[in-house]
């Protein structure tokens, strides 16, 4: 580990629903322990798969508004009739102690983020390779309708023109090498010499 004390950072990674934003951030996860993921909390009902704590914090519409009246959200965003929205306080807390932060948000979620704390923002834009392979992965996921799939489609070409106000864009064909270059990104942002609040006292203890 660097002997330079650094503040964390919040990497975004968005993408249309399909492209592979959720597999990619499992396996950063599980390549990374200096990687925490954001839960959101949300008033989607819990799917059969899903463990309250860590996949989502499932609130009830009426939470979700108190939590906003109170400013405890970071950002949040209404998606296919649903409320998502990112607690702020165990993220300040994170960041402050020198750990990184991962968010599977949208563009909303982004430009909010980049307006309360665009110093620690990082975000990555993920595209599919062809129009035809992002319906393909939908299908078969097998998690929704078919009516959902389709309204996930129509809403992909909305989604991916918010592609240029994303730090990088990432295109991906092939999980490993997609995975590869978010790895990449990572190290490299975490290098950044704004977010190396330690090294003044670093410096001084090579040159005394």
């Amino acid at each position: 580990m660097s002997a330079i004390r650094r503040r964390g950072l919040m990497l975004v990674l968005s993408s249309p629903s399909g492209a592979g934003k959720t597999t990619l951030s499992r396996r950063l996860l599980e390549a990374d322990t200096g990687i925490l993921m954001s839960i959101s909390a949300t008033t989607r009902p819990k799917r059969p798969n899903e463990v309250e704590g860590r996949d989502y914090l499932f609130v009830s519409t009426e939470r979700f508004a108190e939590m906003m009246h109170h400013n405890e959200f970071l950002e949040h965003a209404d998606v296919f009739d649903h409320r998502y929205g990112t607690p702020a306080a165990p993220v300040k807390q994170a960041i402050a102690q020198g750990r990184d932060v991962l968010f599977d948000i949208d563009w909303q979620g982004t430009q909010q983020l980049k307006e309360r704390a665009r110093e620690d923002l990082v975000s990555v834009f993920l595209l599919p390779p062809s129009h035809e392979e992002l319906e393909r992965r939908l299908k078969a996921r097998a998690q929704d309708s078919d009516d959902v799939v389709s309204r996930r489609m129509a809403k992909a070409a909305s989604e991916i023109s918010h592609w240029p106000e994303y730090d990088y864009v990432v295109v991906n064909d092939d999980v490993d090498r997609a995975h590869a270059k978010i790895l990449a990104i990572l190290e490299a942002e975490r290098a950044r010499r704004t977010r190396l609040v330690g090294v003044g006292e670093f410096v001084a203890q090579l040159t005394r």
